[in-house]
């Protein structure tokens, strides 16, 4: 079956960074678009960023352009998402995401808090 693992979160100040990973299994992981999604206490879950495959054409939330990457490694089924400059705005759970078919595939969340 899909799962998808998502890794990286913690406590980092206004400016730091981290790197988020998102390790998948149970699917052809080359042929499908990656996502990353967050969701910040009491409001709904929210679009951050997407990689296709095989071109790896991304796409991101305006408001987090310029400061994240994301990224993906098809030998190792991994998705990426490199955070800098990091906003207390950004405090969030975080989740990966993939769409095959009609179906709509979630990892557990990391949570990242950005605070001083």
């Amino acid at each position: 079956q899909v799962q998808l693992v998502e890794s990286g979160g913690g406590l980092v100040q206004p400016g730091g960074s981290l790197r988020l990973s998102c390790a998948a299994s149970g699917f052809t992981f080359s042929r499908y678009a990656m996502s990353w999604y967050r969701q910040a206490p009491g409001k709904e879950r929210d679009f951050v960023a997407v990689i296709s495959s095989p071109s790896g054409t991304t796409m991101y939330k305006d408001s987090v352009k310029g400061r994240f990457t994301i990224s993906r490694d098809n030998a190792k089924n991994t998705v990426y998402l490199q955070m800098n400059s990091l906003k207390p705005e950004d405090t969030a759970v975080y989740y990966c995401n993939t769409r095959i078919g009609a179906s709509n595939y979630w990892g557990q969340g990391t949570q990242v808090t950005v605070s001083s």
